[in-house]
């Protein structure tokens, strides 16, 4: 081509370059206003997605971005770690289930290690990865491919801490993470959250696991992605990855019959039990599950009564409001948060059962221990709702069951005595409710004295009873002000059972300390006599039933040589004393005279009557009757001064048959009126012949 047709080719083509070199600038620019609404647009969805999940509640992290790359490193765990880990995954946990508790207090770890790292790290802050970004726990299930997904954005986990951690079966990382805190000699206060001690609890998922995944990213910055892999038979596999969120996230591919734990429902129902009060949220599937407060390690005063009623509803699993509460803490002699529950409710069947477990949960820093913990109160406070919280209580490996130690009685003992002194508060500042508390529970404080082994437990449970007297009928009394309106000199208690306070007041056994004006307090419940004779003694004084005062030998009777006013004579007496012991030979061990009555004929006494009328109602229709008197060795006391036995001396030589009939009924009638009869309606035929032969002569 010539020069001179060049020239003018490229004249002619400058004005299509410049068009072109025009085109393209505008392309370049509509690229980049394309590239920026691109951008506003998914910012925008963003926007939109959280305004989405703001409105619905839904919030999720978990997506399935990460990405294997590179060659794997392989490891096998020592021969011992890997009995271990055998061990752990078929033997060490009694359910299940506890797996996820496990899991999701490992998560929680993590949160609050790194919480504490960035709370402590001031200008170094800046060496951690979104030091502000929200510390959460979320958790993912997928029935359909039997997966469950547990992530946290924690502090995360380098390589070395990788192998360290889930490489080393028992090594805590929690646990080395509060060492060197300690030995840096920094305060572990707002490190006081983290769960972790033993280091097992990671390998508890391979219960329900054919592998695990986990893909963890350190917080630290230009920190790499890995993911660890293991099935559980002794080999791991670590590998760098891609898209690895800051945290850690653990995949678990559950065997065929543990494909309940990726049913939603399931896992909601294991992290209500056992994970309701982690400190950190916990969204399951997007929506939050951990919505209840853990209300005890809050101040008393900064809690109100809706939030105790919801709280009540949710720990005792029921419908009713708390009658009383007490919320307290203290550091001395142990570390206790508590937060127990008096139903409003009267209880029932199965709360009246000595079966029934007790309602206290046991948590340590907020995960749960035992649902029905029960060394922590005695079985007789078993009504008791609630939680304890402490971090002195020893636990063994699997975290489920209390070590049998001094510590665990003593945190007892300091339960039990905080609870008696709460109810005895209420009893002096709400006497109105106590009383309708004590209607409903004083079963329960008595079961308390006749079961407790301990003198000082069985005299403060004591001061809660409650009995109408004799003295006091429109009220009941309690035992500390019984004795403070003693008369002056009295060193006893006097307590009599009968069904009724009508019934009471006309015992022949209460007759001699009516005249002498003392008061009396009257057991209406068939087994208040047996609890206080476990009591014993209250105050150092000792608790006497009136049957008891009534066989013991009284020093202002007139002497048996001397006559009673309008009685039989000493002789006639003594004849009749003999002759009914002949009549009732095989039935009473003794028949005596008697100044303590008034208006009865006579009455039965024998040694332990609240003992004997047990042993009637329980064990007695086994036994013969003649076993029956030879066991009970009851003494008959007769009033030499009452009109039918002065008429039985006279029947007895002018009317013989008449006269045993009459002995007979007279003893079948105290024997009634001591309890000692299994049977009242066996009397029925010995009482017809009675009337039948008084009836001869008319």
């Amino acid at each position: 081509m010539s020069a001179t047709r060049f020239l003018q080719l490229q004249k002619l083509a400058r004005p299509v370059l410049a068009h072109r070199n025009k085109l393209a600038n505008v392309s370049t620019q509509a690229y980049r206003l394309l590239n920026v609404r691109a951008q506003a647009l998914s910012a925008a969805r963003c926007f939109s997605s959280a305004a989405a999940e703001e409105k619905t509640g839904f919030h999720s992290i978990i997506r399935d971005s990460e990405k294997p790359v590179g060659a794997s490193d392989k490891h096998e765990f020592q021969a011992e770690t890997r009995m271990l880990l055998d061990i752990v995954a078929r033997s060490l946990y009694s359910d299940k289930e506890v797996f996820v508790r496990e899991l999701i207090s490992n998560a929680s770890d993590a949160l609050e290690k790194f919480r504490y790292t960035i709370h402590t790290a001031g200008e170094g802050e800046k060496n951690f990865v979104d030091a502000d970004r929200s510390l959460e726990i979320h958790i993912g299930t997928n029935k359909q491919d039997r997966l469950l997904t547990i992530q946290d954005t924690g502090i995360g986990m380098t390589k070395e801490e990788l192998i360290a951690n889930l490489g080393t079966i028992a090594r805590s990382g929690s646990k080395h993470f509060m060492e060197q805190i300690k030995d840096k000699g920094a305060s572990a206060e707002n490190a006081q959250n983290i769960i972790g001690q033993f280091g097992v609890g990671f390998y508890s998922a391979f219960m329900v696991a054919d592998r695990v995944d986990v893909y963890t990213k350190s917080s630290q910055q230009d920190s790499i992605g890995y993911k660890w892999s293991s099935d559980g038979s002794g080999n791991f596999e670590i590998q760098e990855a891609e898209n690895v969120r800051v945290g850690t996230k653990i995949v678990i591919h559950l065997k065929t019959d543990c494909r309940e734990f990726a049913d939603e429902d399931r896992i909601r129902e294991v992290i209500r039990k056992y994970s309701n009060f982690v400190g950190s949220p916990i969204y399951l599937n997007g929506k939050q599950a951990n919505q209840i407060q853990p209300i005890w390690l809050m101040e008393p005063k900064e809690v109100n009564q809706d939030q105790h009623n919801e709280f009540y509803r949710f720990v005792g699993n029921t419908f009713d409001i708390p009658r009383f509460t007490l919320h307290y803490k203290t550091d001395v002699p142990l570390s206790i948060r508590a937060l127990l529950y008096f139903p409003e409710g009267k209880p029932g069947l199965f709360e009246m059962s000595r079966d029934a477990d007790i309602g206290v949960a046991l948590y340590t820093r907020k995960v749960l221990i035992q649902s029905k913990t029960e060394n922590l109160l005695p079985k007789w406070l078993r009504f008791v709702k609630g939680v304890v919280d402490s971090e002195d209580i020893p636990l063994n490996l699997s975290r489920e069951l209390l070590q049998n130690s001094a510590l665990i009685r003593k945190l007892r003992t300091v339960l039990t005595n905080r609870v008696l002194r709460f109810l005895h508060d209420r009893s002096v500042k709400e006497p109105e409710n106590y009383d309708k508390f004590y209607k409903d529970y004083g079963l329960f404080l008595k079961e308390g004295i006749v079961t407790s082994q301990e003198p000082q437990e069985k005299e403060e449970i004591a001061k809660l009873l409650r009995f109408e007297t004799s003295k006091q009928a429109d009220k009941t009394v309690s035992l500390p002000e019984y004795c403070n309106q003693q008369q002056e000199g009295q060193t006893d208690i006097y307590y009599l059972a009968a069904p009724n306070r009508t019934l009471a007041e006309a015992s022949p056994y209460y007759e001699s300390l009516k005249k002498k004006g003392l008061e009396v307090l009257f057991c209406y419940e068939a087994y208040d006599e047996l609890v206080l004779m476990q009591l014993g003694t209250f105050l150092g004084k000792n608790l006497v039933s009136v049957e008891k005062e009534m066989r013991r030998s009284d020093k202002t009777d007139q002497s048996e040589d001397q006559m009673i006013e309008g009685s039989l004579l000493k002789q006639q007496t003594d004849d009749l004393v003999s002759w009914i012991k002949q009549k009732l030979t095989g039935k009473v061990a003794n028949v005596k005279t008697t100044t303590k009555l008034d208006s009865h004929p006579c009455v039965v006494t024998v040694e332990e009557m609240a003992a004997a009328r047990h042993f009637i109602k329980t064990q007695s229709h086994n036994m013969s009757e003649e076993n029956r008197y030879a066991l009970l060795q009851p003494q008959l006391e007769i009033n030499p001064k009452h009109p039918i036995i002065k008429k039985l001396h006279k029947l007895s030589s002018s009317d013989p048959e008449l006269a045993d009939l009459l002995a007979k009924q007279l003893f079948s009638n105290a024997m009634v009126g001591a309890g000692l009869v299994e049977d009242p309606r066996m009397l029925l035929t010995s009482m017809n012949e009675l009337l039948e032969k008084v009836l001869d002569k008319h």
